[in-house]
């Protein structure tokens, strides 16, 4: 059945979203990726899913990592809202995330979770299973599976050809609201958004339902 809707949801027209339709706002904005479409081009296809996990990490939150300013690791933050900001982490994931304010004010999206559209077979090669379940359900599979390395990082996600937003294929279900998975610092707040009862939701069963 999961199987099945996937495959039907690749006969819809992706539209990349304009700048101007992405709300300027952390939480805002992680509210609105639930449910878009990420699309990575490559010369042999293409490469799309629904994103259905999003956390945010807000100006001034202590678990972000503009928490303490620029650097040449986090500058794409601290563009303006709608750009790729791709970082390494324990030695062996990239994570994608999509910076989320002002020019200047360091903040963003972290993806956490998508439910593969387009490209399923090159995605089950590269991440060496052919569980669909497991292809991108938390943030270093997703990133594996589509392909994202740290030469993607500052893309402005509504202008790339080769990384961009796009148009949800379906509406969206209710979207749940929660903690945030694995953070240490400001770990009680509510910054989590995901599709509640999508099966490609990551996390432990009491924080997917």
């Amino acid at each position: 059945m999961v199987a099945q809707r996937t495959m039907e949801s690749n006969d819809r027209r992706i539209r990349r979203v304009r700048r101007a339709e992405l709300p300027e706002g952390t939480v805002e904005l992680a509210r609105f990726l639930v449910g878009k479409t990420i699309v990575r081009e490559l010369p042999h296809g293409r490469l799309s899913g629904r994103i259905v996990e999003t956390e945010a990490y807000l100006p001034g939150d202590a678990a972000c990592h503009a928490f303490r300013g620029p650097t040449p690791r986090n500058r794409s933050l601290f563009l303006r809202h709608g750009h790729a900001y791709v970082y390494f982490v324990y030695g062996s994931h990239f994570m994608l995330n999509v910076s989320s304010e002002e020019a200047g004010t360091g903040a963003g999206i972290l993806l956490r979770a998508m439910e593969p559209l387009e490209g399923v077979e090159s995605m089950q090669r590269r991440r060496g299973t052919a569980r669909l379940l497991d292809l991108a359900r938390g943030p270093g599979r997703l990133a594996a599976a589509l392909r994202i390395g740290k030469r993607l990082d500052g893309l402005d996600l509504s202008a790339s050809h080769e990384l961009w937003l796009g148009t949800a294929v379906r509406a969206v279900g209710p979207i749940g609201v929660s903690v945030r998975i694995g953070v240490t610092k400001d770990a009680d707040r509510q910054l989590r958004f995901y599709e509640r009862g999508n099966a490609f939701v990551s996390g432990p069963k009491r924080l997917r339902t």
